[in-house]
């Protein structure tokens, strides 16, 4: 009887009909009660309202071609103040024979962001490609070493949007480790300049930090001296994520129970293979939601950077509804700024889902 029963294949139960399923799901999600049933049934027609007159003004009833604001419909949106500005808002005041380097720019840091796709990539070759890129971005926005230089006054909208989000996203998180390995060290000096750092920063905002790194900065330097108030504000984004990101980075370590540390130390490894090769790999994985949602709050921060003086995308869109010949047209700028925070942060929120499902699916 044994052996017979090892022999027989075991069959799943037939699935249901689509339909059934179907019906099944609309039952239990939308229709459970009937309280429920009735706020269905109004959303539905909100939306059967909403929509068709949401793409008859963004679409159907749009203006995208025209030479002025005359040729604006005014039944719908005139999308006329981006278009005819679209340069202005990708590459600000770049030279126009060196926006191929913008293009470049743009492209490799993309590539970072598809590189994560890839499960069989050879993680040195991602690590290595990461650490090389804010290089290779700083070479070809600014130039030098073979290419014509360009001054950072010229740099606005997108290339110093992208530019900002994704250098600080890459430095941030090596900071922000050395700073929660810091805050729970056994060495006092070292753990007492971690807190207070980590305390300092998180508790003052942004916008005063960048205030000071804009104006303040430039008193302590040498007469004669300059700092490219660029990387001054890069480096002030990159040090208030850094701060956040080691308290999670912190909470992951004191969540590891200490039997890893103190098989590790059986073993005979030191402080820092203990980190490198047992501590911090099953940290970061515990972590990758979490720093990701920081991330996306680091690329929103980015907006702040026009309050002290450099121009990115919402600068230039300032700029452009506050300009008389599209006066009254501002609800078409802001819905393109809008967009393209949304599709940028969308796509980085469902990375940081695919993680979460990844790892549910490895613990399981």
């Amino acid at each position: 009887m044994t052996d017979l029963a090892h022999t027989v294949p075991l069959r799943l139960p037939p699935r249901a009909p689509w339909r059934h399923r179907t019906r099944q799901w609309v039952r239990s999600q939308l229709f459970p009660s009937v309280g429920h049933g009735v706020l269905t049934l109004a959303v539905l027609a909100l939306l059967a309202w909403a929509v068709p007159a949401a793409l008859n003004w963004l679409v159907f009833d749009a203006t995208f071609v025209g030479s002025g604001r005359e040729a604006c419909n005014a039944n719908g949106a005139c999308w006329l103040p981006i278009t005819q500005r679209w340069n202005l808002f990708v590459y600000g005041f770049y030279p126009q024979a060196e926006r191929w380097r913008v293009n470049l720019a743009f492209a490799l840091a993309v590539g970072a962001f598809a590189l994560l796709f890839f499960k069989r990539l050879d993680r040195r070759v991602l690590l290595g490609y990461l650490a090389l890129l804010p290089l290779v971005m700083w070479w070809l926005l600014k130039g030098g070493a073979g290419l014509v230089p360009v001054s950072s006054t010229q740099f606005a909208g997108m290339t110093v949007t992208v530019m900002l989000g994704t250098v600080g996203m890459i430095f941030a998180l090596p900071l922000g480790i050395l700073l929660a390995l810091g805050r729970r060290s056994k060495k006092p000096v070292i753990r007492l300049l971690s807190v207070l750092y980590i305390e300092l920063v998180r508790s003052v905002p942004v916008i005063s930090l960048l205030f000071m790194a804009s104006l303040m900065i430039q008193l302590f330097l040498p007469p004669g001296s300059a700092f490219d108030v660029l990387l001054r504000v890069q480096l002030v984004l990159i040090l208030f994520t850094a701060a956040y990101m080691a308290e999670t980075l912190r909470g992951g370590l004191q969540g590891l129970p200490k039997g890893q540390f103190e098989a590790a130390q059986a073993l005979g490894f030191g402080y820092w293979k203990t980190m490198g090769h047992i501590i911090l790999p099953q940290v970061l994985r515990q972590s990758i939601p979490p720093l990701l949602t920081q991330f996306i709050g680091l690329f929103k921060e980015t907006t702040l950077v026009m309050i002290v003086g450099v121009l990115d995308i919402v600068g230039i869109a300032s700029s452009t509804a506050a300009s008389a010949e599209w006066a009254g047209h501002d609800h078409e700028i802001y819905v393109f700024l809008a967009l393209y925070f949304f599709i940028i942060c969308f796509a980085l929120s469902r990375y940081a889902r695919h993680l979460e499902k990844k790892l549910e699916h490895n613990r399981s």
